[in-house]
């Protein structure tokens, strides 16, 4: 397994139950899964926007993406329903863990201008979203053959039944929230 998951497994499970009073270790937070998702609208016009995207994004993540479909039809955006507009990944496991170690470590530092990340990016649920303007802070991507920046957005599904226990989780797993000040 990942060196992540065995500090989790380690310290991070121990400290989490200290300081919620959680007596099963099943109870305790954990990740269950994330997902990176990167939305293409001007997929509407150019079919060949996604597939860079799609590209990159298995690239990123190690796992081939799955395309998603508009719902329903905007006519102010030109979008019919069932155009292809995003594609997404669902990663769990070893290379989820091995994702968030990467993103935590390597990706956030090399953010321009990083001060930490949003600590309301919480849904109330114990589930986190952040958002990253370009795919160029992470190491796969070569930028030379990057045709335009794009952003993508990081959801990070904990099983925590607060977004108090999942910033808990999040911080001992090594996520730099800003300070709140």
């Amino acid at each position: 397994m990942s060196r992540l998951f065995e500090r989790y497994k380690k310290e991070i499970v121990p400290e989490l139950q200290k300081e919620f009073g959680i007596k099963n270790v099943n109870a305790v937070p954990r990740l269950g899964k994330i997902v990176i998702n990167v939305g293409v609208g001007e997929a509407i016009q150019n079919a060949k926007l996604l597939d860079a995207a799609k590209a990159d994004l298995a690239m990123i993540t190690g796992q081939q993406p799955v395309i998603s479909r508009a719902r329903k039809s905007i006519s102010a955006f030109k979008l019919r329903k069932g155009a292809a507009i995003a594609c997404f990944v669902t990663l769990r496991d070893k290379r989820m863990y091995e994702f968030f170690d990467r993103l935590v470590n390597i990706v956030l530092p090399r953010v321009r201008d990083f001060r930490g990340v949003s600590p309301k990016g919480f849904d109330g649920r114990g589930n986190y979203t952040l958002g990253l303007r370009d795919q160029l802070v992470f190491p796969e991507i070569d930028y030379t053959k990057v045709e335009k920046p794009r952003g993508m957005n990081i959801t990070i599904v904990t099983s925590a039944r607060s977004d108090k226990e999942a910033a808990a989780l999040l911080k001992k797993l090594g996520m730099p929230f800003r300070d709140t000040n």
